[in-house]
């Protein structure tokens, strides 16, 4: 299981991963969106993304559903999560 970290902004995305297999902790920083597809489309298993809630996600959304990966959008002004 995957577990991602991303901080969307309009052009790129910091993340940091967590490998629950390896235990392993990474980061990188990924250009929209050629890089991120690429990047998600590479990874295998459960994959989780934690994304707070902003505007301009719709395609970022749709790609990772297309993927099969789970996608929990966070309310940081409320600390809650919003889906």
């Amino acid at each position: 299981m995957w577990i991602i970290g991303c901080d969307f902004h309009v052009g790129f995305q910091p993340v940091a991963i967590f490998d629950r297999t390896s235990r392993e902790i990474s980061h990188r920083r990924l250009q929209h969106p050629e890089e991120a597809r690429a990047f998600y489309a590479a990874l295998a298993g459960l994959v989780l993304v934690g994304l707070e809630a902003c505007g301009k996600t719709q395609w970022f959304e749709q790609m990772l559903a297309e993927m099969g990966h789970e996608l929990w959008m966070g309310n940081a002004a409320l600390g809650t999560r919003l889906a």
